[in-house]
């Protein structure tokens, strides 16, 4: 990634900085253990390769990003770790660490969607600039930030079963979270992979789609009074080409029956 900051220093000039005198980002995240261990055994083995990014902060500097990495260095025993000083502002800095996070960490697809959202909404950036930090196409930004359309409850239930990101771009495909539930559910219950998922939701959306014609179509008959005005115009115009139909209506307890009549010779 490349970094556009002011240098306080040459961008190549590497010094030793005291680990005491370096503070960490209070954007950064924290760090299991094990990953602290598994990356100081690394130090421990090869030693640290690639300088630390720090900015002025008083008389102390402020670790950039890399939070993991100089933890590890300190179980290591490093007394001091080499460095590259830039000034930097505390939005650049936020926003660079958060970067590397969707860059580097392992997180979910959710977790990735979210911090794509805040690079978005809370640093006032366009998907376009958010895409170009992150080195990944526009199209690939939208799609991850259109999982966040799912409920949080959603999200939690597709993590905990174990489902994919694809398997939650397809759920995006219907509406209504009440049928999202009911399709959810049947997922994990038959334990659907991805392409059965989709033939699912696709088959599910075509049903769907034929009820909704069904009821356009049936609409008018719900209405009898439609019916039965065409049929009194008729007559009516019947009546006035010189035939005398007639036109009656016959009640009971359980129907209406409506009778014309039109006579043989006219």
């Amino acid at each position: 990634m490349i970094l556009n900051l002011t240098k306080k220093e040459t961008l190549n000039d590497v010094i030793d900085i005291e680990i005491s005198r370096i503070v960490f980002n209070p954007a950064e995240t924290d760090f299991s253990d094990a990953e602290i261990s598994m990356l100081a055994d690394k130090i421990a083995e090869n030693g640290i390769s690639e300088p630390f990014f720090v900015r002025k902060s008083g008389e102390r500097y402020e670790l950039i990003f890399d939070k993991k990495r100089l933890i590890a260095a300190k179980m290591c025993e490093f007394h001091s770790v080499p460095c590259i000083v830039h000034e930097i502002s505390d939005r650049d800095s936020a926003i660079l660490v958060l970067v590397k996070r969707i860059q580097h960490q392992n997180m979910s697809f959710f977790d990735e969607a979210s911090a794509i959202e805040q690079l978005i909404n809370y640093y006032g950036m366009t998907q376009e600039e958010a895409a170009s930090r992150l080195g990944r196409a526009q199209s690939t930004i939208a799609n991850k930030l259109r999982l966040l359309r799912l409920t949080s409850a959603e999200r939690e239930i597709i993590m905990e079963n174990g489902l994919t990101e694809r398997h939650s771009r397809a759920l995006l495909k219907v509406a209504s979270v009440e049928d999202r539930a009911i399709l959810l559910d049947r997922i994990i219950n038959d334990r659907l992979n991805v392409d059965r998922t989709e033939i699912l939701i696709n088959e599910f959306i075509g049903k769907q789609k034929e009820h909704q014609v069904y009821k356009r179509r049936v609409q008018p008959f719900k209405n009898m009074n439609v019916f039965i005005n065409s049929i009194s115009k008729s007559v009516e115009a019947m009546k006035l080409a010189g035939i005398m139909a007639d036109f009656r209506q016959i009640k009971s307890d359980s129907y209406i029956e409506y009778r014309i009549r039109i006579p043989i010779k006219l």
